[in-house]
This record gives structure tokens, C-alpha cells and sequence, in this order.
């Protein structure tokens, strides 16, 4: 690496593999630089409510800079999250491995490429002790429902509580960081809110900014928010070889776009599955990355998942009084269902559900927004089935570049209906004398949703299979990876953001360390 580069390493996102990267490339003794599309909070910052809308939701362009994104295409409703530290601010701190032996595994994508079970294993490990995996204890009235079906299901020696990234010490107490030999941030035991996904306000999740940015910042990586990339270009060399520039834009600008251009050695893509994806194709397209497979697009997954809920008559449960998600079981081997809560602030997510056709006689009470979130269960279904579609590029009316539109594999579509979270839906609705709901997109246009897209740049044997190789490497191209859920090939059936981690090491493993000039090298021998 050359000091006429600004950086050795620029990653473009701040989620599960761009906060892996950004730490394991400032290690390796790079100089990394990270643009982040989203703005930083603190644990303060968080919205206390999701009416809040300003500090929740995402739509620059309307001054709304939160951390929840939902973008709708004709075949999946997609919400996803965003912010310094990317998804591990919204989401479930729910992270489990794929089950052994999993279909994902073994999927044909990628499976005669490595022993992917065996490979993953250890990096598998190195993200559960960075991100503080621990079980949750403890049963509330949602558990005992989950595992109630599980057994009339006959499989509640599937049921479990869950592996979440949670810090469960004496709730609300300050103490050193109990993690990382008193060399990470401290921390506050979890007053078990259920406000998880609004943004944890009470330092007790394991977020990436507790983790693995907190360690990368404290290496000299340098954290550059609201920046949206918008090209990504060869210097020089025109596979990359003499690295790259990477221009961005201040994020939601309609006219004062502030762009900069920054130069580096290489690239780490992380960019969420839809951020890659969009800016893959605009440079593929746009002529910048020429070379990249014409396969971006291909295979994306939404880890064949249906979101649906059930909500009570009145709040007597408060199923808030946890945290987002506590237990889950299979009721067959391809087959996950958890149970989550959106804690006592979520009222305003009830405009994303609505009745099931044979309740719409329940209709006015439980939708009315007023302690929805405490009234509320939301059951999450999710699958290792190969089923997928495509992002594929279409004209773009209002701004530069291709905007992306879905388009269904007529093989294997991804599913409108799944029987089976239909029926724990309608039975946990049963049980609690409650009303189940499907989401809004779902019952009225017939469009999923999914919390957890994945793929459209995917690792294959070559560019007619896939996007990047095993080590994530683009294929005709030096020094550019994708490290995102972008690049996973198939569904996991389980929540990805522990596989997303595990991949984005194992990545980082195959990257060498920064050569040392020649007269250190030299005087280090001396000495």
C-alpha cells in the first residue's frame, strides 16, 4: 500500500460485515476509512417512540434520518435498518448458527466450493464472543404459547429461548466492560423494556458500536456518516490493481450534494443486501465497474419468511416486559418461528398489519393504535426452502443510475403463503383471545415482507455462477470485496446476522497484512 491513496481501505457500510472488516483491516495495520449512507446515535439519540418519526424512520429526502428502512417492490416489502452500526441498531439482537447440517449449507450455489458447516465453525465462534451471545432466562406470556404449540405441533423438544447479543447484568447498573477484559466500553444490565428494535436508550445491547467499531475507531479507523456512495471506480489499472476512487454524497441532499471523491487501495463493499445491489449495478452499468459479473441481481432471498401477529382485547399481558425476541422452535426441520415484541413505543408499526379475512369482524378494536405494541405478538416465520428473485435494474426517473425493480424466479418464487405460520398465527390468536393479522402489503397486494433480505451478489465458482468468490473477492477485479448479507447465497432459515459476521471474518482471515516498508523491515532485523 502507497501513502498517494488517502486510505489503504475504504468500506461503504457499517452493518455486520462492514464494522468486521473495518476492525480486522485496521488490525492487519491498514489505514480504513468507513462511509456510512446513515447518520451516528447515541443511546440517547434513539427515538423513545416510533411516533418519533424523525429519529426512527429512514427518508433522508424528508429530513427523516432514523434507523429503520422500508423500501417496497412489486413481489416483497423489504424493511431494513440504518445508522453507524448499521442493522445491529433495529434489530433483534437475535443471533443464532444455522441448525446442523442446514439446507444452507449444502446449498448447490456454493456447496462444492467448501465445507461450509466446518469452515464457518470457528468464525462462527470469534463473532459469538465479539457480540456477547448469551441465552436469554426467563417466560413470558408469548413463550408459553410458542412452546404450547410446539408441543400440540409434537415438537417441543425444538422449542428453546433464544441466543441473543444482550448485556443481562443487574438491570439498569453501570459496570466495566464485562466482555473484553475491561478494554471495551461499559456497560448497563438490561431492564428487560422490549424496545430492542426502536434503538436500545439503556446501554445494555450489543450493538456494533460496543463492539466491533468501538475497537476499529480506537485502531484510527475513521467513521464518515451520511455519506451515500454513488460510484465506485478503477485508478489506473483498469481491474483495480492500482486501487480505486470512491465518490459519495451527503445522504438525502436533493441539491447540495457535497460530493467528495476519497482514493484507496481497496474497497470492502458492505452496503446492506439492497444498497450493494443498487450500487453494483449503477457502476456495472454506468461503465466504473465494467467487469463485475453480469450475474448482480441473481438469487436474492428474502429467508423465505411471512410476518404476521396476533393482538390482544386489552394490555393485561404487556408482552413489552422482555426483550425483542425470547423463544422460538421448529416445527419441521426447514422451519423457524419466534415470537417479538416492538416494546411499549411501537404503536405507530400497527399501520403495517392488518386483519386476517376471517377476523375482520375484530377489526376496529385491536388495530387502533393506542398500546398496540403492548397488546401485540408478532410471529416470525422463516425458511431454508431455495426459493428466490431477482433485483434487476430499471430506468431511473429521479436520479442517476438504475433504480431496481423485483422480478420472480416462475421456478421457485419466493412464498406468498406459508401454512404453517398461518396456523401458529390462528392458534396463538386462539389462545390468547386475541386477533391475528397479517402485514398490510400482504393482505391487500399481495406482497410479503421480509426483515431479512439477502443475496444478489453471491459467492459462485466463476462469474457465470456468481458475483464473488469463496473469500468474497469480486470476480475481475483486485482488492474489491462484498462483506454483507448481499453475498450470501442461500436462505439461512434462521436470523442472518451472526452468518453475515461469520462470513465477513472469514473473509478478512484471507486478507494478508499491510506489507511493512523496506527500512523497517530492515532496522527490525538489525535490532
Amino acid at each position: 500500500m502507497t501513502a498517494e491513496h488517502d486510505f489503504d481501505w475504504i468500506v461503504i457500510g457499517s452493518g455486520f460485515g462492514g464494522s468486521v472488516s473495518a476492525l480486522r483491516l485496521a488490525e492487519k495495520g491498514y489505514r480504513v476509512a468507513v462511509l456510512e449512507a446513515g447518520r451516528r446515535y447515541r443511546d440517547e439519540d434513539f427515538a423513545k417512540t416510533t411516533w418519533n418519526a424523525r429519529r426512527y424512520y429512514w427518508l433522508p429526502r424528508l429530513g427523516l434520518k432514523g434507523i429503520f428502512r422500508m423500501t417496497l417492490f412489486k413481489d416483497v416489502f423489504v424493511v431494513s435498518g440504518c445508522g453507524v452500526g448499521g442493522g445491529s441498531l433495529g434489530y433483534a439482537n437475535t443471533l443464532y448458527r444455522p441448525t446442523e447440517g442446514s439446507a444452507f449449507y449444502r446449498d448447490p450455489q456454493w456447496s462444492a466450493l467448501e465445507n461450509w458447516e466446518s469452515a464457518l465453525a470457528p468464525h462462527y465462534e470469534t463473532a459469538e464472543k465479539m457480540l456477547g451471545v448469551t441465552r436469554y432466562e426467563g417466560e413470558g406470556p408469548a413463550d408459553r404459547v410458542l412452546r404450547e404449540i410446539a408441543g400440540e405441533l409434537g415438537v417441543e423438544d425444538t422449542y428453546s429461548t433464544t441466543r441473543v447479543g444482550v448485556f443481562f447484568g443487574e438491570p439498569g447498573e453501570t459496570v466495566a466492560d464485562p466482555y473484553f477484559g475491561g478494554e471495551g466500553p461499559p456497560r448497563a444490565g438490561c431492564i428487560r423494556c422490549g424496545a430492542c428494535m426502536v434503538g436500545c436508550r439503556h446501554n445494555a445491547k450489543n450493538t456494533l458500536p460496543k463492539n466491533y467499531l468501538y475497537f476499529a475507531e480506537r485502531a484510527g479507523v475513521q467513521i464518515l456518516p451520511e455519506r451515500t456512495v454513488a460510484e465506485v471506480r478503477p485508478l489506473g489499472a483498469a481491474d483495480g490493481s492500482d486501487g480505486y476512487t470512491v465518490t459519495s454524497e451527503r445522504s438525502g441532499a436533493w441539491f447540495d450534494k457535497d460530493r467528495q471523491t476519497l482514493t484507496a487501495k481497496g474497497v470492502v463493499v458492505a452496503a446492506g443486501p439492497l444498497g450493494t445491489n443498487q450500487l453494483l449495478q449503477r457502476c456495472r452499468i454506468g461503465g466504473a465497474l465494467p467487469r463485475l459479473s453480469s450475474r448482480i441481481g441473481y438469487l436474492v432471498r428474502t429467508n423465505s419468511e411471512a410476518i404476521s401477529a396476533v393482538t390482544t382485547k386489552d394490555d393485561r399481558h404487556d408482552f413489552t416486559k422482555s426483550i425483542a425476541i425470547t423463544s422460538s422452535f421448529y416445527p419441521d426441520p426447514d422451519t423457524h418461528i419466534e415470537n417479538v415484541t416492538y416494546g411499549p413505543g411501537a404503536d405507530s408499526i400497527s399501520f403495517l398489519f392488518t386483519i386476517l379475512g376471517a377476523a375482520r369482524r375484530k377489526l376496529a378494536r385491536p388495530l387502533f393504535p393506542r398500546k398496540w405494541s403492548r397488546r401485540t405478538v408478532i410471529i416470525l416465520t422463516m425458511q431454508t426452502l431455495d426459493n428466490s428473485m431477482r433485483l434487476i435494474p430499471k430506468r431511473n426517473l429521479f436520479g442517476p443510475g438504475p433504480r431496481l425493480q423485483t422480478q420472480e424466479d416462475p421456478d421457485k418464487p419466493n412464498p406468498r403463503f406459508i401454512e404453517v405460520a398461518d396456523k401458529v398465527t390462528r392458534r396463538a390468536a386462539e389462545k390468547l383471545d386475541a386477533t391475528p393479522q397479517a402485514g398490510l402489503t400482504e393482505a391487500l397486494l399481495n406482497i410479503p415482507t421480509t426483515a431479512h433480505i439477502m443475496g444478489g451478489a453471491v459467492i459462485g465458482a466463476s462469474p457465470e455462477t456468481g458475483v464473488i468468490d469463496e473469500h468474497q473477492r469480486a470476480f475481475g477485479y483486485e482488492n474489491l470485496l462484498v462483506c454483507d448479507g448481499a453475498a450470501i447465497p442461500a436462505n439461512i432459515g434462521v436470523n442472518p446476522s451472526l452468518t453475515i459476521t461469520a462470513m465477513a471474518e472469514r473473509a478478512m482471515s484471507h486478507v494478508a497484512p499491510r506489507e511493512q516498508p523496506a527500512a523497517a523491515e530492515g532496522a527490525a532485523t538489525a535490532t
